[in-house]
């Protein structure tokens, strides 16, 4: 005897389903006489009749029941195999490797690589913090989160894509305002304490004291060089010494965001940033992308859309004017 074949299954179910044998025809989208002429073929090759057929009526036999019910079965079991093999076909595996810079990759970048690894278990993310931009290509990076774009001298060899919007804002402790007060214009931070940090090794190109800020409101550009007694490559360094009252200091709102919202630290001249801290993707050049970089990088895009890191606004509202106790830490 002929094994059945899962177009057999598939015809006697939908016949005993339809109940006649032009509906099964119409779910199986042939004229009945093919739908005739099959049942036919499959109860010869069994030699077992599985319907009775009147010109009134169809009805399944005691050994069309028997088939029926292996038939389901054995069709559940094929559609729940095609489901995981389809799964199995579109999971993402493999590894990608990333850089980025310490403080954005251990407060954001971590937990959204986390929870992407967890969506897609077969992935193996490594992930190196440095605050040197590494050549990715030769290195072996698929990309990197950045606080800058691709230097003019890369571009033509990377591709960027902006992930999310940031920017660098100042701030200053309660208990500094209270002692000094806070500048009434830009030109006014030369005279204040004023908080350097001098971070990604870029010392030789950039100059750091120089502050050129943004307005929000008509975006006029505004520059001063301040100065102060404390500076460090360190981000956390200044932003500690900021916490504890030495000075002003210009820095990241995905930084600081929770000491403003707290309240131990307080915007300064609210209605002026600097905009150039935006947080990208760089990538080597590459004709394509492999899929599971791209869906990383989506899913980055996606949980940092709105920018979790922005402070209420009343927490980066200008100082009060008499600032009391600095809150506990």
């Amino acid at each position: 005897m002929n094994p059945l074949d899962r177009s057999d299954l598939e015809l006697v179910m939908a016949i005993r389903e339809h109940g006649s044998l032009a509906g099964a025809a119409e779910l199986l989208q042939v004229v009945p006489s093919v739908v005739t002429k099959r049942l036919g073929a499959l109860e010869s090759r069994l030699g077992q009749r599985l319907f009775e057929r009147t010109t009134r009526r169809l009805s399944v036999t005691t050994e069309g029941e028997a088939v029926c019910r292996h038939a389901k079965t054995l069709l559940e079991g094929f559609a729940a195999l095609e489901s995981e093999l389809g799964e199995r076909q579109n999971e993402l595996r493999g590894p990608i490797r990333l850089a980025a810079t310490f403080g954005f990759g251990r407060r954001w970048l971590g937990p959204a690589l986390a929870a992407f690894q967890a969506r897609h278990p077969a992935l193996r993310i490594e992930l190196q913090l440095t605050e040197h931009l590494p050549d990715l290509g030769a290195e072996g990076f698929d990309g990197a989160v950045w606080l800058w774009g691709v230097q003019q001298h890369r571009a033509a060899d990377w591709t960027s894509r902006r992930i999310a919007r940031n920017q660098r804002v100042l701030a200053a402790s309660a208990d500094y305002l209270a002692r000094r007060g806070a500048p009434a214009s830009v030109e006014e931070l030369a005279s204040h304490a004023c908080l350097v940090a001098r971070e990604n090794g870029e010392a030789a190109r950039r100059e750091f004291a120089l502050w050129t800020l943004q307005h929000g409101r008509d975006a006029s550009t505004a520059r001063v060089r301040v100065q102060g007694p404390l500076s460090s490559n360190s981000g956390e360094m200044v932003r500690d010494w900021c916490l504890a009252g030495h000075g002003i200091m210009l820095r990241s709102l995905w930084d600081i965001a929770p000491q403003l919202a707290s309240g131990e630290l307080v915007r300064v001249l609210p209605q002026y940033a600097m905009p150039d801290a935006d947080i990208h993707w760089v990538a080597p050049w590459r004709p394509k992308t492999p899929r599971r970089v791209r869906l990383l990088v989506d899913h980055l895009a996606e949980q940092f859309r709105g920018e979790p890191w922005k402070p209420a606004a009343a927490a980066a509202s200008a100082p009060r004017e008499r600032p009391g106790s600095r809150p506990p830490r």
